[in-house]
């Protein structure tokens, strides 16, 4: 039946049922935007698949979920800026090779949606693995072709914004609140005075008090705090965007400290048995971004909210994501080749030259000599492409005809 109708903002208890109607919308836009929702499907397959058909890493952290919207420019405590990893909800010790697939499925679907023609895709799969692998050579920091344009935007913009910039998108005027609308929904009393009481914590205070040259010894006051509808997979779980003042001196939106308060799940990703992680969901995250992307991970606290793991961050203005939907050949093929290096270049700076050199020597091992891409690859990416493609149409049947666009 068709979803009613919201114009009121919704009470904590109607979020989840708006959430569920939200997610299903979104994924139904586009096969890639259905790619990016239905992680669960992706880890399905690997599960599925005979571990040896695939080539088998050292055990390094993975970001788990490694397609093209979690990549994009990050800006450390200094304000150096980055293209780098920027989510890790689904981080593990694992199998280096599926964050490549993952990649490259991610790739393929984004040139299905741009109506390139198949022999792309197969051209896309062959420099991704050329721009993962320059990531293990002696010259690895030696730059590899032209940025693409979305990768040139992108860090234009984030070099170009400032936080008045990213305050007129979050913040309310002079008003000093979230405004609540279709993203920001109010937070109840009890979430307020918990996310209150969490700043008020020594590691939360630290936190605050590590960006922008802030005193230590800032005192920090909550401004605001409201629900945040954010992301895709991750619709439906805890996620708060939070107003600070550092120091009182929050009198104009440049003095402003807004962060992301976001629970942490239990991972999905296939991790290898052995491996030795934290139990709790948050440091584990927060473990995986450090190795993995040190811009973000060391902005990066873990802690509890209403008995739940979040972990939590200072959103800079420079922390984008690289929007890749509609592309030409030439910038698909730029694409690949240089967000599999960022890939390739996460996982290298984990291992030491001995285990560089035996994973390189095992991905050339897996190597067809009558094809430019490697068998495990191209077959792995045919296999997800076509169980993708069914399962979105069945989406889109099932959710996309039946549901109502939600209205506030």
């Amino acid at each position: 039946m068709p979803s009613k109708l919201i114009r009121k903002q919704p009470r904590p208890s109607q979020r989840q049922d708006i959430l569920k109607t939200a997610k299903n919308l979104k994924m139904a836009r586009s096969a890639h935007a259905y790619v990016r929702g239905s992680t669960l499907r992706f880890y399905d397959w690997l599960n599925e698949v005979k571990s040896t058909s695939l080539p088998e890493g050292p055990a390094i952290w993975i970001c788990g979920d490694c397609h093209i919207g979690n990549l994009g420019p990050v800006a450390n405590s200094d304000g150096k800026i980055e293209i780098q990893i920027r989510d890790f909800d689904q981080t593990v010790i694992g199998n280096p090779s599926h964050d490549l697939i993952r990649l490259a499925l991610s790739l393929a679907m984004a040139a299905r949606s741009s109506d390139l023609p198949g022999v792309i895709t197969a051209k896309l799969m062959e420099v991704l693995v050329q721009g993962y692998e320059s990531a293990f050579l002696a010259e690895a920091d030696a730059k590899v072709g032209k940025k693409p344009k979305s990768v040139r935007v992108a860090l234009k913009s984030a070099h170009r914004r400032t936080w008045q910039e990213l305050a007129r998108e979050r913040v309310e005027g002079k008003t000093v609140r979230i405004p609540l609308g279709k993203r920001f929904w109010p937070a109840s009393k009890h979430e307020r005075q918990v996310i209150g009481e969490l700043f008020q914590e020594a590691d939360a205070q630290e936190l605050v008090t590590s960006l922008r040259h802030r005193s230590d010894y800032a005192k920090v006051k909550m401004l605001d705090t409201a629900y945040w509808m954010k992301g895709c997979s991750s619709l439906g779980f805890l996620r708060f965007a939070v107003l600070l003042d550092a120091g009182g001196q929050a009198v104009e939106q440049s003095d402003l400290c807004l962060f992301d308060i976001k629970e942490a799940v239990t991972a999905a990703a296939p991790r290898y048995r052995n491996a030795s992680m934290p139990r709790d969901n948050a440091e584990r995250v927060v473990e995986g971004a450090r190795q993995l992307a040190p811009h973000l991970g060391m902005r990066m606290k873990a802690a509890r909210v209403l008995d739940k793991p979040v972990f939590m961050r200072e959103l800079l203005p420079q922390d984008l994501k690289l929007e890749i939907d509609h592309v030409s050949e030439a910038e698909a093929i730029r694409a690949a080749r240089y967000l599999a290096r960022v890939v390739g270049l996460a996982h290298a700076q984990q291992m030491d030259e001995p285990t560089k050199a035996a994973w390189s020597a095992e991905l050339a091992r897996h190597r067809s000599r009558t094809l430019e891409v490697p068998s495990w690859l191209w077959s792995s990416v045919v296999d997800l492409v076509a169980s993708h493609e069914r399962a979105y149409l069945e989406h889109c049947r099932r959710y996309a005809l039946a549901e109502q666009p939600i209205e506030f």
